[in-house]
């Protein structure tokens, strides 16, 4: 395994992070009928620290909550926890009625109590926006995120998908109160989705901030055949929302992964991953696993290499994309 600092800050990450969106049992509110439950999560979390995996990213919404239940239940039957830098995100909405959804002052401080009880720990290495909370000042977000952290119930803070001018408001808004920054941006980017390299990466390259990007693999897209399908890729809506109208030209990208793939003689996930490993400044992609397998794929793409040439004719077939994921 490498490790490679998170951003601007002192602190150690696995270079592949095992996200846990995919822990789970399904619900009216979280309606994934391709997640496993725990007796299966619990041997994939295991042998990711086998492997030397020591970042993982859960969320209060996956499941209801049951992910961050199953992810602490099984950190602390096989892990560390000083050895383990672990992250969990607020935003979307956990019950129903008013005060549900967002980043509020009252949102933040309730929803971290919640999430540190279900994950069995007293603090979360990093706490991340899920996402861009319009209706509530900035100040107001930040001011309770800097609490959080100084109340020590996260060491570190981060944000998700959002536009650059909003991230760079964050990070002013921060500094000019003396306020904690945020020292990570975990965005949507892969090989079929290139939107972030136009403002979001060169703003978190010019800042030290780490780049964790989410579907590294297009929910597996870039991993299989174009006609072959999952039980993920026909019932995942939120998949279906983010390629469906854009296959017609995602598939020249997905036909060349899978040559690249037979050159190298690797399955097609460590081409994937190995053209975002060398695309600066990300720092861990974020790969979800509901299979051993997936776990060894992701963890081997750091031992292939890419030529120029072989990056070169990766990215060639790119077209624009509407943007998708800042909500």
């Amino acid at each position: 395994m490498e490790y490679a600092k998170l951003g601007n800050t002192g602190l150690d990450v696995s270079r592949i992070c095992l996200g846990t969106m995919g822990f789970g049992v399904p619900s009216e509110r979280w309606p994934q009928k391709w997640v496993i439950d725990e007796e299966k999560s619990r041997p994939i979390i295991k042998k990711a620290l086998e492997l030397g995996i020591n970042f993982f990213d859960t969320a209060n919404v996956y499941s209801d909550g049951m992910s961050e239940e199953f992810v602490g239940r099984a950190l602390r039957d096989f892990a560390n926890r000083d050895e383990i830098v672990l992250a969990t995100k607020v935003h979307f909405p956990m019950h129903d009625g008013p005060n549900s959804v967002g980043l509020s002052r009252k949102t933040i401080m309730s929803e971290i109590d919640k999430s540190l009880k279900r994950l069995g720990t007293d603090y979360v290495d990093l706490y991340i926006t899920h996402r861009w909370d319009y209706n509530t000042p900035i100040e107001e977000t930040i001011e309770a995120l800097h609490d959080v952290v100084k109340a020590g119930k996260a060491r570190y803070i981060g944000a998700s998908a959002m536009y650059a001018w909003q991230f760079q408001k964050a990070l002013h808004v921060a500094e000019k109160n003396g306020w904690t920054k945020f020292v990570s941006m975990q965005n949507h980017l892969n090989l079929m989705y290139r939107e972030e390299e136009r403002e979001m990466l060169p703003l978190c390259k010019e800042e030290k901030i780490a780049v964790t990007p989410y579907s590294p693999l297009a929910s597996g897209r870039l991993t299989r055949d174009w006609s072959e399908t999952t039980l993920r890729s026909e019932t995942d809506q939120v998949q279906k929302t983010k390629y469906d109208a854009t296959a017609d030209a995602d598939r020249l990208i997905v036909e060349r992964v899978a040559e690249l793939a037979e050159k190298h003689g690797v399955p097609r996930a460590h081409i994937a991953l190995a053209w975002l490993l060398q695309k600066e400044p990300v720092t861990a992609p974020i790969v979800g696993a509901t299979k051993i397998s997936h776990l060894e794929d992701a963890v081997a793409a750091l031992s292939v290499s890419l030529t120029p040439e072989d990056v070169a004719y990766l990215e060639e077939p790119y077209v624009p994309h509407a943007i998708v994921g800042h909500s």
